[in-house]
């Protein structure tokens, strides 16, 4: 059995965290069996969510994590993949990762209406994860120092959405009407897709950047065929179904 180990449900998803939630779509992708507790940043081998333990070792980074399955259980999702389709899939990963990523946090953590929307999960995750009684408020301004450093958090409001709307775009133009991203079969970059698509959509708070992922239509029905086909029976953990 594989234990996943991420942050708190909310907002009617799997994870807030595209990265906790990318790895549990992977999981059930793949036929790997797994249960969910949650994190504790002090026992996370890189001191971030979502790490696991497999095979009673401990492993960080969502990506070192599916890799490492691969290796372990077969590759059954990307192995008749072409090198021109892996070269795609890793270009996708890659922008939503370390770009489209930035964007989602700025709209939780910076703007007023984002944040009072996002304190209530802020709060349910710092006594067990974060651990001990650490204030909201300093958690943001961590958090908009680290959007500073970064780069993303230099950017006013409209700007971001300007580079946000840019990528959903891109990721619309490059899904087409093909049924996954890059074909008629599921790939493991789907995973990262659809996380990262909820991740937007979940957002009680209405954005352009929001609004602009509802528009493009094949992303939508992307996203209804992905949740029916692997998530149709998703329910919360019994522990946080409350």
């Amino acid at each position: 059995m594989i234990t996943l180990y991420q942050t708190p449900v909310a907002w009617g998803t799997p994870n807030l965290s595209p990265f906790c939630f990318k790895l549990e779509a992977y999981l059930r992708m793949a036929g790997l069996p797994y249960e969910v507790k949650l994190a504790s940043l002090a026992k996370a081998p890189k001191g971030k969510v979502p790490y696991a333990e497999i095979d009673g070792m401990l492993m960080g980074d969502s990506q070192f994590i599916i890799e490492h399955l691969k290796s372990k259980h077969g590759d059954t999702l990307d192995s008749k993949l072409t090198p021109e389709q892996l070269a795609i899939g890793h270009t996708v990963r890659r922008m939503l990762e370390e770009c489209t990523y930035w964007y989602i946090v700025y709209m939780r953590w910076v703007p007023e209406e984002g944040w009072r929307a996002y304190v209530p999960v802020v709060e349910t995750m710092v006594p067990g994860v974060v651990g001990g009684p650490v204030p909201v408020q300093a958690l943001r301004q961590k958090m908009l120092q680290i959007l500073h450093d970064q780069g993303t958090g230099r950017h006013n409001m409209d700007e971001v959405q300007e580079l946000a709307r840019a990528d959903i775009t891109a990721l619309a133009t490059l899904m087409g009407n093909k049924t996954y991203l890059l074909g008629e079969s599921p790939s493991s970059f789907d995973a990262v897709v659809y996380s990262f698509l909820v991740s937007i959509i979940a957002n009680p708070v209405d954005t352009d950047f929001k609004q602009h992922t509802l528009s493009q239509e094949n992303l939508v029905r992307y996203c209804a065929r992905f949740k029916a086909r692997f998530f149709a029976n998703w329910k919360p953990p019994e522990s946080q179904a409350a």
